[in-house]
């Protein structure tokens, strides 16, 4: 009986009470930390490289985010593995200008998405510094990324500005929601699903 109304109780307040877990990855300089800042304080902040991790619970349409934000120089991104166990999400961070390691960001992408850890955990690309000189418009960053390739989740790529906070809000509502669905669901109208995921690009 207790199953059961614990059941009823997620299908009806959407997880309320629930914190999940979001894991934060992307290049150096990609942005993460001052999206993480500007997220949780509202306000940007001068930030330095992420040695290691920061965290930070954020309460956003209803739900509490446990966000991970993880360092993304070269000799750090072996690590990102060990914080994937009990991940509800992945956020990919991309610095939209940096053209020139657009292919390294694909091959980091294709890594943690065949490690089994995330497997079917919804997938959330913010598609950053969108305001730069030669910057990758969302649509040319998901051909670039292959993301119509991924199976097996659902995914959406969000362009934004960190700085500013411009298309921040729009992606965590679409992550919150998923989150809700429970890992490795497609939400109910996404347009898509089963074993071959939903995708969105938003302009």
């Amino acid at each position: 009986m207790g199953i059961l109304l614990s059941t009823m109780w997620e299908r009806w307040f959407g997880g309320a009470g629930r914190e999940f877990k979001l894991v934060m990855v992307g290049l150096d300089n990609a942005g993460k930390t001052t999206l993480l800042y500007r997220l949780a304080l509202g306000e940007a902040v001068v930030a330095t490289p992420t040695v290691g991790s920061n965290v930070e619970r954020l309460q956003h349409a209803g739900v509490t985010l446990e966000v991970w934000d993880l360092g993304g120089q070269q000799g750090l991104r072996a690590a990102w593995a060990t914080y994937y166990r009990g991940a509800d999400a992945v956020v990919l961070v991309v610095d939209s200008a940096d053209r020139a390691r657009v292919a390294a960001v694909k091959n980091e992408l294709g890594a943690l998405l065949s490690h089994a850890d995330l497997s079917g955990v919804p997938l959330l690309v913010f598609a950053n510094k969108q305001d730069a000189r030669g910057a990758c418009p969302a649509a040319e960053l998901t051909s670039l990324l292959a993301l119509h390739a991924v199976r097996g989740r659902d995914w959406h790529i969000q362009p934004c500005v960190a700085v500013t906070g411009g298309g921040l809000a729009e992606g965590m509502d679409w992550i919150s929601s998923r989150v809700r669905q429970g890992r490795g669901e497609t939400a109910a109208g996404a347009g898509g699903g089963g074993a071959a995921g939903a995708g969105a690009v938003a302009s």
